[in-house]
C-alpha cells in the first residue's frame, strides 16, 4: 500500500538523519515529501543511503582540506598533435571519414542560456547573425546529416541529447517546430537528467523548504548512467557502431574536427579520446594529465584547471606549477574541450559493470572558518570526463590535440563577462567572437583548398569588446564539413578570390572548377538534389557591412543584444537553384 511505502521511506530518511525533513509538516505535505522521496531514491545510482554516505564522506574530506590527489604523481599524456592541413591530418580524416557509418553521437544540452541574458536554451540560440533562423541544433544535425550522406553507407546515425529539468520541454519543442531539422525521429533519442537533493550542512543533511526536498542539477556525468538505463549504447553496439562521439551545447565548430578525431581514434584503438587544443597556462580550461600512483594504477584525465597548479606544485618535476613549455610557450599538458569520443566496445563493459556512476565530488561555500555550515546550499556533482576513472588498467586512453581555431570558440559569457576577459587578454567566448571564430575557420578552410582569401575585414569594437572580422564566410554544413570534403569543392586549377570586405554564403552541393573573382556579397544556395558548378563568375557589388547596433534595436532584439552589431546587406548577388539536375555557372 502507498501508506506502507510510505512509511518504510520515512523510516529510510529518519536513518539516514534525515528527520528534520518532517518538523511542522501536515499530513498531506508529509505524504507529497515521501513520495518525492521515492523518486528520488529510484533515480540516484545507489538511492538515497549511497547518495547521503557518499555525500558525508566528500564533505568530511572538504572540511578537513584531503587532498583528491594524494599519492599521484602528474606526468605528460601520450596523445596525438594534428597541424591542420597537414599530411598526417588529412590522412585522419580520410581514415575517420570511413568510421563515420560506425559512429553514434551524444550532444550534453542541458543548460540554459541564462548566463548569456537570454531566457531560451542555449541550443537553439544561432551561430551566425546572417544565418540566424539557423540554431547550434539545426548545425549539429546538419552536420551528422551531411556526414551520413557522405559517408553513411547508406546507414543512419544516432543522435542521443541529454536534456534537463530546465531544457527538456524547450528541446522538444524546438525539435516539433522543426520537423527534428529533417531528421528522422528513430533516429533522435532524449534523455533528461534528473536533479538531485541539496545539502545544508557537513552532515549532508537535506536542505528543504514548504515540505519539499530541495534539489539541483547533478552535472553532466549523469550522461553515461542515462545512456546506460536507457540501453542505448547496447543497442548501438548490437548494431554494430563501433564509436559513441559526445560534444557539447554551444561550441559550433567542433564538427570540423571529428572526421580526423575519430581517424586518430581509429589508429590508435583509443578506448576514450578526449578533443584537446593547445593550452595557455592559467586559462580557465582543465588539463590532461597522466596520474600515476604509488601502488602502479595509472589514470589518464581531466584535471580541473583550479586544481592542476597546486598538483604540480606538490612534485619535484613540475615545481613551478602551471606553467608554459619553453618550446611550445604551451602548457605541457593539453586543454580539454569536453568532447570526447569513446570506443564502444570498452564502454559498453564499464557501463555494465559500474551503472555508468562517474566518481562525484562536492564544492560547498562555507559560511565561516568553522566549515559546518554553508553560505547556501551544495549538492554532489560530476562531470562526463572523469569517466576514465572507471576504466580497468588495460584500457588504452589518449587525446588528440588539434589548433583551436579548428575545434573550440564557445558561447558561455555575457557581454560585461566577455568584455573582462578581453580586457585581460582572454578569449571572450561570447556570441559575438563565437561568429568571428567560425568566419576565420571558413576563410582558412577556403585557403587551404587553395582560395585568395584577404583576411582583413572588418574591425571595431561591439558592445565593449573589440573584435577583427574576417571576410563574412558561412560554410553551411550541406556544403562540407572537413578540410577534405570542401578541397574536393574547389578544383586544384581553379581561381578563386575573396577580398576582405565581402560575404560569402555557401549551401548545398555547389562546386567551383574555374574562375570566381568576390568583391561584395554572394549567396549560392543548392537545394537537395540539384548541383551547381561555377565556371566564371564575377561579383563585384555593394555588398554587406557590419555596424554597431542602436540601443532601441537591442532592447526588442536579444539576438542583436548579445552581439552588439547588426549587418546591413546593401546590394546582395544571390544564385538560388531548387530544380534537381547539374547547373553551370558561367558569364
Amino acid at each position: 500500500s502507498a501508506a506502507g511505502q510510505g512509511s518504510i521511506m520515512e523510516n529510510k530518511l529518519r536513518s539516514l538523519g534525515q528527520e528534520h525533513l518532517f518538523e511542522g509538516l501536515t499530513e498531506p505535505q508529509k505524504a507529497s515529501l515521501l513520495q518525492q522521496a521515492s523518486e528520488l531514491d529510484s533515480q540516484l545510482p545507489g538511492g538515497l543511503a549511497g547518495y547521503v554516505e557518499t555525500a558525508q564522506k566528500l564533505l568530511k574530506d572538504s572540511a578537513e582540506g584531503v587532498n583528491p590527489f594524494s599519492g599521484f604523481q602528474p606526468q605528460i599524456p601520450a596523445g596525438e598533435k594534428l597541424q591542420v592541413g597537414s599530411e598526417a591530418f588529412l590522412e585522419m580524416e580520410s581514415v575517420g571519414s570511413k568510421a563515420i557509418k560506425d559512429a553514434a553521437f551524444v550532444l550534453v544540452a542541458g543548460g540554459l542560456g541564462e548566463r548569456l541574458g537570454y531566457k531560451g536554451i542555449k541550443v537553439s540560440l544561432p551561430l551566425y547573425i546572417i544565418e540566424r533562423e539557423r540554431c547550434f541544433l539545426d548545425l549539429y544535425i546538419s552536420h551528422i546529416l551531411a556526414l551520413q550522406r557522405a559517408h553513411g553507407d547508406g546507414r543512419k546515425l544516432p543522435l542521443a541529447i541529454m536534456t534537463s529539468d530546465d531544457t527538456h520541454s524547450l528541446t522538444v519543442e524546438l525539435l516539433e517546430k522543426h520537423k527534428n531539422f529533417g531528421m528522422e525521429s528513430d533516429q533522435i533519442t532524449i534523455v533528461k537528467q534528473n536533479k538531485v537533493p541539496a545539502l545544508m550542512d557537513v552532515k549532508a543533511r537535506f536542505a528543504s523548504s514548504d515540505g519539499k526536498i530541495e534539489t539541483k542539477p547533478h552535472g553532466h556525468g549523469d550522461v553515461h548512467t542515462l545512456l546506460h538505463q536507457h540501453g542505448l549504447v547496447k543497442r548501438w553496439q548490437e548494431e554494430g557502431r563501433k564509436w559513441v562521439v559526445f560534444f557539447q551545447d554551444t561550441n559550433g565548430v567542433i564538427f570540423r574536427a571529428l572526421t580526423a578525431v575519430l581517424g586518430v581514434s581509429c589508429k590508435c584503438n583509443f578506448d576514450v579520446n578526449s578533443v584537446c587544443v593547445p593550452r595557455t597556462p592559467g586559462e580557465a580550461v582543465g588539463g590532461i594529465c597522466k596520474l600515476v600512483h604509488q601502488d602502479g594504477r595509472d589514470f589518464t584525465v581531466n584535471v580541473e584547471y583550479n586544481q592542476l597548479d597546486p598538483l604540480l606544485r606538490s612534485t619535484n618535476d613540475f615545481a613551478n606549477g602551471d606553467v608554459a613549455d619553453p618550446a611550445t610557450g604551451h602548457s605541457p599538458f593539453p586543454g580539454n574541450i569536453n568532447c570526447l569520443v569513446f570506443g564502444i566496445a570498452q564502454y559498453k563493459n564499464v557501463l555494465e559493470a559500474t551503472g555508468g556512476k562517474v566518481n562525484e565530488f562536492v564544492n560547498p561555500k562555507y559560511a565561516d572558518s568553522s566549515k559546518t555550515s554553508f553560505k547556501s546550499p551544495t549538492r554532489l556533482e560530476c562531470m562526463m570526463q572523469d569517466f576514465p576513472l572507471l576504466l580497468p588498467p588495460e584500457a588504452n586512453v589518449g587525446f588528440t590535440e588539434i589548433d583551436r581555431w579548428l575545434c573550440f570558440s564557445p558561447v558561455k559569457n555575457n557581454l560585461t563577462d566577455a568584455a573582462a576577459k578581453a580586457r585581460n587578454g582572454l578569449p571572450p567566448e561570447c556570441a559575438g567572437s563565437a561568429e568571428r571564430d567560425a568566419m576565420i575557420l571558413n576563410c582558412r578552410l577556403l585557403s587551404l583548398a587553395g582560395v585568395d582569401v584577404d583576411m582583413q575585414g572588418t574591425s571595431g569594437t561591439f558592445a565593449d569588446i573589440p573584435i577583427e572580422f574576417p571576410p563574412l564566410v558561412v560554410l553551411l554544413p550541406s556544403f562540407g564539413t572537413s578540410l577534405l570534403e570542401i578541397k574536393e569543392k574547389i578544383s586544384q586549377d581553379s581561381k578563386v578570390k575573396v577580398t576582405g570586405r565581402s560575404a560569402l554564403v555557401l549551401e548545398g552541393d555547389v562546386s567551383i572548377q574555374g574562375t570566381l573573382e568576390l568583391d561584395g556579397a554572394l549567396v549560392v544556395r543548392a537545394a537537395p538534389g540539384a548541383k551547381v558548378v561555377i565556371q566564371s563568375l564575377l561579383v563585384h557589388n555593394a555588398g554587406w557591412r557590419l555596424e554597431k547596433t542602436e540601443d532601441e534595436e537591442t532592447m526588442s532584439d536579444d539576438m542583436l543584444k548579445m552581439r552588439g552589431y547588426k549587418v546591413v546587406r546593401t546590394e546582395t548577388r544571390e544564385i538560388l537553384v531548387t530544380e534537381p539536375g547539374v547547373h553551370t555557372i558561367s558569364q
